[in-house]
């Protein structure tokens, strides 16, 4: 049955090969999200310029993995999960702390394996700001919502389609400063770079010059 599968799904994506791969499969997956209305940090007589945010993380030691009797392969998974964040100010002098722990309990699909076999609790973060931070008497105030994914992941071996190796990439794009001077190089000649020629205003002259002989006569 697994053949017939291999050989439609090759004619389907019209490959001539299968290669084994090693890869992080993800067996289980759950999400998650947090909100703190209020976090605040002490920036005393620093100016906040910025918030940021790196990826979240497992507390050492807080992960704690325990059977369900009445429900085999799934597990109890708990753990606390902590979130770093900086503050950019104008001088420079980062404030780096941490959101308040995110305690999880759940339950995810986790099945029995052989001892060898190593499973992972993964987590992903995406932390966003909420609403506009506040500065007052140097107390910096602001909402923050966290989106979480849980993830089980172990190491196997996988036959996927094939179709060879990767082609030869693209040249790298060497950086180079941009010269002010490349338009100036390539742009018109300027229309105005001699002064304007007087236009021919004989008649107007000879009617001059005839008045003033008039007069002087």
């Amino acid at each position: 049955m697994k053949d017939i599968q291999v050989k439609k799904l090759g004619e389907i994506l019209q490959v001539e090969d299968f290669d084994c791969v090693i890869v992080d499969k993800v067996f289980a997956s759950c999400q998650h999200r947090e909100c703190f209305p209020e976090i605040e940090v002490e920036l005393k007589d620093k100016v906040g310029e910025d918030i940021k945010f790196a990826s979240g993380f497992i507390v050492p030691g807080s992960l704690t993995i325990t059977d369900l009797d009445e429900r085999p392969n799934f597990k109890r998974v708990r753990f606390k999960l902590r979130v770093p964040f900086k503050v950019l100010t104008k001088c420079g002098n980062d404030i780096e702390d941490f959101l308040p722990d995110i305690s999880r309990d759940i339950v995810m699909y986790h099945p029995d394996a052989r001892d060898e076999f190593q499973f992972k609790i993964v987590v992903e973060t995406a932390s966003e700001i909420l609403g506009q931070p506040v500065t007052t008497d140097g107390i910096l105030t602001f909402a923050v919502g966290i989106f979480v994914i849980i993830k089980v992941v172990g190491k196997v071996q996988l036959m996927i389609p094939s179709m060879g190796y990767c082609p030869e990439p693209d040249v790298c794009e060497e950086f180079s400063p941009e010269d002010i001077c490349d338009n100036f190089d390539e742009a018109d000649f300027p229309d105005d770079f001699f002064p304007p020629q007087l236009e021919n205003n004989s008649n107007n002259d000879n009617g001059n010059d005839n008045g003033n002989g008039d007069g002087n006569g």
